[in-house]
């Protein structure tokens, strides 16, 4: 760490991640993967390799589309899910939850349509995020997914984060510390 950035070494790429203030005492590195597409593609490619056998991905919006629609590419597979943030004009039936993320701040909800939710029924899913730290997003997507009918069968990331990488039910490619002032 200098300057206040982190370095960041992950699916053989380096990358300097800024630090960002959380709170009064703790400070995140702020990992971006969207625009970087060859961090995305990478970490996509290590992270296939990992991936339990399933029949479905899905990642709540937005910062894990990318890298699922490049594992899901990888992968040969022609459909991926999205939890979306807010109910869309599109949705039907829509089923949702609510969430607390760690770089949001404030309560959010995630909502599937009723078709993906009729899709995803019985079916084998693996939740994909770029990030794993408190848990809560993860969470409420595995509650979304209970009430519905997923079975989930593995929960990958690119980065477990602070506490996160003590976790056996997730798989990441590189743990994340924490800073504190």
């Amino acid at each position: 760490m200098s300057d206040m950035y982190y370095t960041l070494n992950v699916a053989g790429l380096e990358r300097q991640l800024p630090l960002c203030p959380i709170s009064d005492d703790t400070m995140i590195a702020a990992f971006v993967i969207f625009g970087d597409t060859q961090l995305t593609m990478a970490c996509a490619r290590e992270l296939n390799k990992l991936a339990p056998q399933h029949d479905v991905m899905i990642t709540a919006e937005s910062k894990g589309i990318p890298l699922i629609c490049e594992m899901a590419r990888l992968a040969g597979e022609k459909r991926y899910l999205l939890a979306r943030k807010s109910p869309k004009l599109y949705m039907r039936d829509v089923f949702s939850t609510e969430v607390r993320s760690i770089t949001t701040g404030h309560r959010q909800i995630l909502c599937l349509d009723g078709k993906d939710a009729q899709y995803i029924k019985g079916k084998r899913v693996v939740i994909v995020d770029d990030v794993i730290s408190t848990g809560e997003s993860l969470a409420a997507i595995e509650e979304l997914l209970g009430s519905i009918g997923g079975n989930v069968v593995g929960k990958d990331c690119v980065l477990a984060e602070g506490e996160a990488k003590d976790r056996t039910d997730i798989i990441y490619l590189e743990p994340l510390p924490l800073f504190f002032k």
